[in-house]
Parts: C-alpha cells; structure tokens; sequence
C-alpha cells in the first residue's frame, strides 16, 4: 500500500488534497495521468452499461437537491454512523471500527495515558450548505450523499420523455459527499467521491426480479475480470440480515482481497418500491408505471448495481503492481492505461530520428489547429519521450503502466519499420510504420 501510495504522488495520478495548505483529510487530487485513469475507468463502464443496451438510458442529476428529497429518502433521519470520542485526546473514530480503537488505545498505553471512550452516539453523514443571496435567508440545503436520488425523482420525467417499456434502467456518474467520521486507507474512505451506478425497474415479482438481480450479479463480476482484475482475488458477500438496509429485499457485495482485508467493490441491491413510494408520499406525485400490454398499473421494485470510481481504481492499481528484476511495472489493462502508446526517437540528438519520431507521435495525437499538424483516424492518448536512455525510458513508462513504445531507430530511415515493445512481455517486434494505427486497434479491441 505504501508504494503504491508513494508512486501515485511522483508519478502524477494522485496527489493529497490542498496540500500546500497542509492538506485536507478525507480529499485527493488526480494528477495529469490520475485524471486519465479514471476518464478511462467511467468510459468502460459507461459503455459496457448504457452504449451496448438498448433499454438503459443515461442521466446527469444535480448535485444540489430539494432537502424533502433526503427526507422522503430517510437520510436525513437515519444516514448515521456510530461515534465514540477518546476522552484523552477527543479523537473520533467510528464505534464499529475495532481494529482502529484497539490501535489508537495501544498508542496511548504506550505513553502510560489513561484509554477511556465515551458512548456511542449517532452522527449523521450529510454535508450540508448554506444557500441564498442574504445571510438571514439563507436555507439549508445537503451535497448529496448518494446519487441513487437523483434518478429516482427523475423517474416520471424519464416515463414521460423516453416511454420506455419494463423492464428498463437508468444509469448515473456523478459526485457524492460524506461526512466521514475516519476517512482513511488512501483513496478507500473519502469525503468526497464518484459513484457509478445503475437504477434498473422491474415488475414487482419474486421470480422476475430474482432472475434480473442474478443477471446483474454476474454481469458485474464478469465487467471486472474482463478489465484485468484478479478473478482469484475477487468473491460475492451476502450481506447478513442484520447488515441489510430495512428496505433491501436481497443485497450482495463484490469484495476485492486488498492489503487490510477484503473489501467492497460493489453492490447489487433489491431496494424493493422503497425508493418510488417514499417519493410518491412526500411530493403528492404519481410515480407508478402503467403496462399497456396487460392494463396494469404499479410501482416498480428496482434491481441496483452500486459502485464507486475511487475505490476500484485503487484495487486495480494494486492489482496492477508488480515488481520485477530491475523495474516496476503496472499492469494495467490497456483499456484503462493513462497512456496507450509512448514513442520515442532512439537518440534525442539525431534530428532526423527526431523528426521521424515527431510524425509517427502526431499520428496518434487528436486534430490540432495548429499549423503543419497531421493527425491521424486513430487517436489514443499518446506520451512523448526523449529523456535520458532508451532503457530508463522503457522502464519509466513500464511503471505508469503505458502498455506499448514505439522506437524510432536508424533502421527507421531505411525501411519505415520501427520497434514496438510490449510492456508485460518486454518484448520487441518490427511493425510498419504505416501499419501501426491497425496494429494498435486491433489489441485494444
């Protein structure tokens, strides 16, 4: 975990949040190849959720919402974890976190200090703020806590504008905010964070909505093997009775083996009508769903598939890691790579490999309106290198996980064939230069 903590910050995918003004806990900043991951983590999931199915439509809901909303949601009465206070420094840490009270009660045997908590109490997780143009009038208003919200409150607009038939989804990125009480574990437990999830209306049947949520369980794990995942270190987790939320009909976790223990990845919940009759009584609007075919009116149960952004990023950088003789190496799918391909001209003071170089790396490069600028069909996100020697910059590019270089060579300027090493193999092949826009999506297909 350390190295992998170590190498986001000197490699540019993470950075601890204001850290100049010495940092605000609980917040990260994705660096220039971070902010990449993670438009390509979104990408992959968007389009496996909603691109490939004709009866999952997309939205983008605000973050900013009606406070009736987080009551009609019951967030505002029950979004609570449980908070003990050490009377000998007043540090808080949730109740049901024993591992981090037993260590934070050795500290301070440890200095002879006296360890005594107070009761657990409860402490709600919303965000809120202030809204309004006089200080008087200002409202209370909540960051929202979830996006599931966001979906459910648009349900009728949703019947209204696309008439779709059920069973049907409506599927979600955005931002969510929680007061966490101990955020920790890098990037694991934040205050602020990316949810992807999906919002998926059934009939309200047993046997229907069995099938879909078993459809979802494994169409979720299989989304996560196909994108490199260890499969041996990932498993289901049936929440037990006691651990479900009053409302779940049935909930489900995808857990990842990490370095402190196996973890969620994401959920798959049967949420039952909870969410459309609660906003059905609070609002006075009728949000059921009438089927022509049969002449039947009712309120949907929804079949959820919940997870965040930051959470699996980070189990696919550990996943990912690897240390070899001589280099470390990412090994990340190539779909999700920062960069795809690195091209590099063999000596920097060559003008002529440079200038070779230079034309192969702007066939990969997005159109430009500068002038004297080509740019190729195939655009990928594509990293120029001309520092130092070809064997440093081999590894360096091993390391931020970029799956194919590219050399430029003498041989280059004979016969338009250039080098193209692979990251996980280490090994080289002569490819065409004119060949390489092919010969590249083909293996990322």
């Amino acid at each position: 975990m350390d190295k992998i903590v170590s190498l986001a910050k000197r490699r540019g995918f993470i950075y601890p949040g204001s850290e100049i003004y010495g940092g605000l806990s609980g917040t990260w900043d994705y660096g220039p190849l971070g902010a990449e991951l993670k438009f390509n983590f979104k990408q992959q999931w968007w389009e496996y959720m909603v691109l490939r199915r004709e009866n999952v439509f997309g939205i983008n809901a605000s973050i900013l919402m009606s406070p009736k909303v987080w009551e009609a949601s019951g967030h505002t009465a029950s979004f609570t974890d449980p908070l003990v206070e050490c009377k000998t420094c007043h540090e808080r840490i949730r109740a049901d976190f024993d591992e981090e009270i037993r260590a934070h009660g050795e500290g301070h045997k440890a200095k002879k200090e006296k360890v005594d908590w107070t009761e657990p109490r409860k402490f709600n997780l919303l965000v809120e703020a202030r809204l309004g143009a006089v200080e008087e009038s200002k409202s209370t208003v909540y960051l929202r806590g979830e996006i599931t919200q966001g979906v459910h409150v648009n349900f009728k607009n949703i019947l209204d504008s696309m008439h779709p038939k059920i069973p049907f989804g409506v599927a979600q990125i955005g931002k969510a905010f929680r007061n966490e009480i101990t955020p920790g574990n890098f990037t694991y437990r934040l205050r602020e964070f990316e949810q992807m999830e999906l919002q998926y209306y059934v009939r309200p049947e047993e046997k229907a909505a069995a099938e879909v949520f078993e459809f979802w369980k494994e169409e979720r794990m299989k989304w996560y093997i196909g994108l490199g995942l260890n499969k041996d270190r990932l498993r289901f987790r049936e929440h037990a009775p006691d651990e479900r939320a009053h409302y779940a009909r049935s909930a489900w976790d995808i857990e990842y083996e990490t370095p402190f223990g196996w973890k969620e990845a994401e959920g798959i919940h049967n949420r039952g009508n909870w969410d459309l009759s609660q906003h059905a009584k609070f609002s006075g609007e009728d949000l059921s769903y009438f089927d022509p075919e049969v002449k039947d009116r009712f309120i949907p149960w929804v079949i959820e598939t919940s997870c965040g952004v930051e959470r699996p990023l980070l189990y696919f950088l550990l996943d990912a890691y690897h240390e070899e003789e001589g280099r470390v190496v990412l090994k990340l799918h190539p779909r999700l790579a920062p960069y795809k391909v690195a091209v590099f001209p063999l000596l920097a003071n060559k003008p002529q490999l440079v200038e070779k170089a230079r034309q192969i790396y702007q066939l990969f490069k997005a159109p430009s309106s500068l002038p004297g600028r080509r740019a190729g069909k195939f655009q990928v996100q594509v990293m120029w290198d001309d520092r130092g020697n070809i064997g440093k910059r081999y590894y360096s590019q091993d390391e931020i996980g970029t799956p194919w270089c590219v050399t430029v060579d003498f041989q280059t300027l004979e016969d338009e064939t250039v080098t193209v090493r692979d990251r996980d193999s280490m090994k080289q092949e002569r490819v065409a230069a004119k060949d390489l826009e092919s010969y590249f999506a083909e293996r990322l297909q």
